[in-house]
């Protein structure tokens, strides 16, 4: 054989390979992010409060699913909502961002004009949410329980769940109708579903599986779980009712107890489908919304409201530290990562970042409020730079301002006018020059990390600090409100 033939024999062999590793190149491609991306899960109570599992200190209520998450994954206590009521505070968990700057202030009623233009308010197009910049990289996406996050729900005038990424969602406008036992106002990807036997937190759960046994398992997934419990209106499994009974003040008490320990069971059936199905590199989250409801707060039907604030001072709609501060747990299933009790700053608003980090998303062009943890996972630590701040403009007590920053916490009251602000739903046209030209007063500041209680007001021992703080809290407020949205309707 010639030497040309045998040149010509080497380039065509060359060629033939190289085409090869070009088609095999390309067959892996899409999947070399999903082999690392870790399955997501967002589980979220409804008003569960600070001292309500076992695990954080409940002497009567058992979760022993939940505390197992914890120790075996992240107890977080030094964990924040973002914000003192359901709404804004989802809003918040999705965008990343203070629910201020989407314009969502206070729960969102039914649809009802008012002059404050409450009726206009819902999660906007615009925003960018968790769901949907997962799913921008290759994720399945599913809501399964409360949506709460738009004014008209189930309506093409306003966005709805799928239009922030979520590929399936069965959800309600707000609470499970007429209760938790056999709801009626569920929607499954904008078709009503009727009554449905049995008890919200386990019917979620029940749709979450039954979207899971369709997924595609070499795909990865985001699923948020949004419990209706233990918000009123509540109802109990007897069996469970009967059990607390004896070690309740009433049969009340005995449904409330009873109504969170059915959350932790439905939650532990879901941790039973992944174990069996072999779902493993899958991050879990656990939190609620907000604090616990005060009891008989708005009359007979907050009955039932026995939730704990643990050792925290008020309740939910407060911004003293039980209106949003509650339980945090992390748990990676199939990885090792940092385990037992954090006393890290972690906040929801912390969960689009940090999902970002680890999914392989780009984060959204905007100034988020949130920082990525990813670093608590691997080795514990995490200190964030930027302070959590809170505007609740219908707060019960009269500190309607607080920020935290290290184990240091300010807040302040907020006159307009000569006086102090009175409580509002909503900022629209017409109170936004009041809220924006109003001014911060009447400070106060705690130490968190000694005390707890918020019972001991700092401002005049460290006024070299104090006046720090201050002026900090004043600078954050008022970049809040700079990016604060306004409601203005359009005739």
């Amino acid at each position: 054989m010639s030497f040309r033939i045998v040149y010509l024999f080497l380039i065509l062999a060359v060629i033939s390979f190289s085409c090869k590793s070009n088609e095999t190149s390309k067959k892996q491609e899409p999947t070399t992010i999903s082999n690392t991306q870790p399955n997501i899960v967002v589980l979220l109570c409804d008003d569960l409060g600070y001292g309500d599992l076992s695990s954080f200190g409940h002497p009567i209520i058992k979760t022993p699913n939940l505390d197992k998450l914890a120790v075996t994954g992240i107890k977080l206590s030094n964990f924040y909502s973002t914000a003192p009521v359901c709404s804004p505070s989802r809003a918040g968990l999705l965008t990343g961002r203070s629910p201020n700057k989407a314009g969502i202030y206070d729960f969102i009623p039914g649809l009802k004009k008012s002059e404050d233009n409450r009726d206009l308010v819902h999660l906007q197009a615009h925003e960018a949410t968790i769901p949907a910049i997962l799913k921008s990289v290759g994720y399945a996406t599913c809501l399964v329980g409360k949506w709460h996050c738009s004014s008209r729900f189930n309506s093409d005038k306003q966005p709805q769940p799928n239009d922030f990424g979520f590929d399936h969602w069965f959800a309600t406008h707000n609470n499970a109708a007429p209760s938790h036992k056999n709801p009626k106002n569920f929607v499954r990807n904008g078709e009503e579903v009727g009554e449905i036997e049995g008890y919200s937190s386990q019917i979620v759960v029940n749709e979450a599986m039954n979207w899971l046994d369709k997924q595609d398992r070499q795909k990865p997934f985001f699923l948020e779980v949004t419990f209706h419990e233990p918000h009123e209106p509540i109802a109990s499994p007897e069996d469970l009712v009967q059990k607390y009974l004896p070690l309740s003040k009433n049969k009340e008490q005995a449904e409330y107890f009873a109504n969170v320990e059915n959350v932790d069971i439905a939650v532990g059936r879901l941790l039973e489908y992944f174990k069996k199905n072999n779902i493993t590199n899958t991050l879990i989250v656990f939190s609620s919304d907000n604090g616990p409801e005060t009891l008989l707060r708005y009359g007979d039907k907050a009955r039932h409201s026995y939730g704990s604030p643990g050792e925290l001072r008020g309740m939910k709609l407060w911004t003293n530290e039980a209106g949003f501060r509650v339980p945090g747990i992390i748990n990676w299933i199939g990885k090792e990562t940092f385990t037992g009790t954090s006393d890290k700053v972690v906040s929801a608003l912390d969960f689009l970042p940090t999902f970002a980090e680890l999914s392989g998303a780009k984060l959204p062009n905007r100034n988020l409020d949130g920082e990525s943890f990813k670093a608590l996972l691997s080795n514990g630590e995490f200190n964030r730079s930027k302070p959590l701040i809170w505007a609740f403009y219908d707060a019960i007590n009269d500190h309607k301002v607080a920020m935290r920053k290290g184990d240091w916490k300010i807040m302040a009251k907020i006159e307009a006018d000569g006086k102090t602000l009175e409580n509002l739903h909503n900022l629209y046209d017409g109170n936004e020059a009041l809220v924006k030209n109003a001014k911060l007063t009447d400070y106060v500041l705690f130490n968190l990390k000694n005390d707890i209680h918020e019972s001991e007001d700092l401002s005049s021992t460290k006024p070299e600090f104090f006046e720090d703080m201050k002026q900090l809290l004043n600078v954050e407020y008022k970049k809040l409100l700079d990016e604060t949205h306004i409601w203005i309707r359009e005739e």
